[in-house]
């Protein structure tokens, strides 16, 4: 369902598609920005609310009757440039080898001061 466009003239990402082309009969999800805050508050630590903010995300796609593989883009805003490798660690965890179209932020801050990354994403499926 999924085609992931990738053309030979632009350098590769290694974890991101630069495309993904989806035709067909296609149920689509918009996903709001997911943070690292769950019922029991805001925790410390970027792999904490990564965590967090990656897991609201698949509970979100399984609303949908949706997976991980299913999704086609993300926007992932970050705070603190440290937090890069820790929070790519739990996107790795998460994304299990799924490509989708990406773009990384660095932003001066979110909708609460304590939080430290929030991901948005759009998913499609056939119907």
């Amino acid at each position: 369902m999924h085609t992931l466009i990738n053309p030979p003239g632009i350098a590769t990402a290694a974890s991101y598609s630069h495309g993904v082309l989806v035709e067909g009969d296609v149920r689509w999800l918009a996903i709001a920005g997911q943070v690292g805050r769950d019922l029991h508050g805001i925790p410390d630590g970027i792999e904490a609310q990564a965590e967090i903010a990656w897991r609201n995300i698949d509970s979100v796609l399984r609303g949908a009757g949706m997976t991980m593989a299913d999704l086609v883009e993300i926007t992932v805003f970050l705070i603190r440039r440290e937090d890069n490798a820790g929070f790519d660690a739990m996107r790795s965890k998460w994304l299990a080898g799924a490509k989708p179209a990406s773009t990384k932020l660095y932003v001066a801050g979110l909708a609460d001061p304590r939080m430290l990354c929030e991901v948005r994403a759009i998913a499609a499926k056939a119907v």
